[in-house]
């Protein structure tokens, strides 16, 4: 099962890491802004077309109690892996692709102080954001790593959970995503995923566009290839718990397919 983009790999991950370096940089005046939009202050999020409604969309506004502006405006996601995720305490958590940390802190706070979150960012700003939001809450269970999800910087068989949040889309690699993150995962353990998918494909020239796989578009690929590469991985109980049509918040061009944020659960025996 093949799924390649036509760009170099390389090209696709300097896309993403400028965008979204751009996008902590500006952080300061982008409100609610998701992977969606084509600009860093787009006030939309893939799960809700209302200007301002990508908390309210995405989250329990209960769960965002708390959260300074730095870390709920910052949200970048397309749906709620934590509250998918059903975390328990003294849970050890992974976010691949944390970005400014708002999944990472709704996990420890689930995990108590005897849990552990673990964020993984491959853009050097979003870090610097990311750690700055966590010495402003005082956080002591989260820690931030700099790598790429298709080589994570963490130990293998550590963790109990792997949740990431409009980010997968985005790898030029998904097959070494998966692979990566049914290593790190303890027997038992589970991924909560909320991601951009479709049903069927991009035509090869829209695929090729690197700024557009950089907007979690064209990066995106079909649910069932999706699902089939965390088969491959190991993964079993693999479920699209449900499905948000997307179409109405990502622009649509000839040869784009039908394009959902999905929200999908998998375990490792």
């Amino acid at each position: 099962m093949t799924d390649q983009p036509t760009i170099n790999p390389d090209e696709i991950h300097e896309f993403v890491r400028e965008r979204y370096g751009a996008i902590a940089r500006s952080a300061d005046t982008a409100t609610a802004v998701s992977c969606c939009g084509p600009s860093a202050t787009t006030d939309v999020s893939c799960c809700g077309g209302e200007a301002g409604s990508c908390n309210t969309t995405l989250y329990d506004p209960a769960l965002l109690e708390g959260l300074p502006v730095d870390v709920s405006g910052l949200s970048l996601g397309c749906g709620d892996p934590v509250t998918i995720a059903a975390l328990h305490k003294g849970e050890r958590v992974l976010d691949l692709g944390s970005g400014g940390g708002i999944d990472c802190f709704l996990a420890s706070k689930q995990v108590g102080a005897e849990g552990y979150v673990i964020g993984v960012d491959m853009t050097p700003d979003m870090l610097t954001k990311a750690n700055a939001n966590k010495q402003k809450m005082g956080v002591r269970n989260v820690e931030f790593r700099q790598g790429q999800i298709e080589a994570m910087p963490v130990e293998s068989d550590s963790m109990d959970v792997v949740m990431s949040n409009c980010v997968i889309n985005l790898s030029p690699d998904k097959p070494a995503v998966f692979r990566e993150a049914f290593r790190v995962l303890r027997s038992g353990g589970r991924v909560s995923i909320s991601d951009i998918v479709t049903e069927g494909n991009f035509s090869p020239e829209l695929r090729a566009q690197a700024d557009k796989w950089a907007e979690c578009v064209t990066g995106a690929i079909d649910v069932s290839v999706y699902t089939g590469f965390m088969r491959e991985a190991g993964f079993v109980d693999i479920q699209v718990v449900d499905k948000y049509d997307a179409d109405g918040i990502v622009p649509i061009q000839a040869g784009m397919p039908r394009i959902f944020s999905a929200r999908i659960t998998a375990r490792k025996v």
